[in-house]
């Protein structure tokens, strides 16, 4: 069997290559899909597209566009998604994305470190399973595929 996981989160670290490292060192079935890893390309894409926008706020909605439909055709192909709350950025589009697949009936294995469990506290009982790193994530990976 193999699976096809999204991986919602931040996109300035390199978490998701340290999951797809670790679970190609353990020869897991699957295929990582996610966002835009791209800072730029993300926020450029609705111009890419439309071309040049009016103002700051009408190239943010457009670029919104696009990466929201990337990110609903991805999500919904995957099989699971895990969600990556770190302790050094912002996570809205995390929260959306962890929320969305909730609300989908996605599987749903949420990375926090202990020092965020308070603020997410409910989103984390929503989730199938909550771990606290990367490795534990992957630890849940390997029993799914057993």
């Amino acid at each position: 069997m193999r699976l096809t996981v999204y991986l919602a989160g931040e996109i300035h670290s390199a978490w998701r290559e340290e999951i797809k490292k670790k679970s190609a060192a353990l020869d897991l079935p699957i295929d990582f899909v996610g966002p835009m890893e791209i800072h730029e390309r993300s926020d450029n894409i609705g111009e890419d597209i439309l071309g040049e926008q009016p103002d700051a706020v009408a190239k943010d909605h457009a670029a919104s566009s696009f990466n929201n439909l990337r990110t609903g055709v991805l999500m919904y192909k995957a099989d699971l998604v895990i969600a990556l709350f770190g302790e050094q950025y912002k996570q809205w589009n995390t929260a959306m994305d962890a929320s969305t697949a909730l609300a989908s009936g996605k599987p749903v294995i949420l990375i926090r470190p202990e020092k965020l469990h308070h603020p997410l506290k409910e989103l984390s009982r929503k989730a199938n399973a909550t771990v606290e790193t990367c490795d534990q994530a992957i630890k849940a990976l390997t029993y799914i595929i057993e």
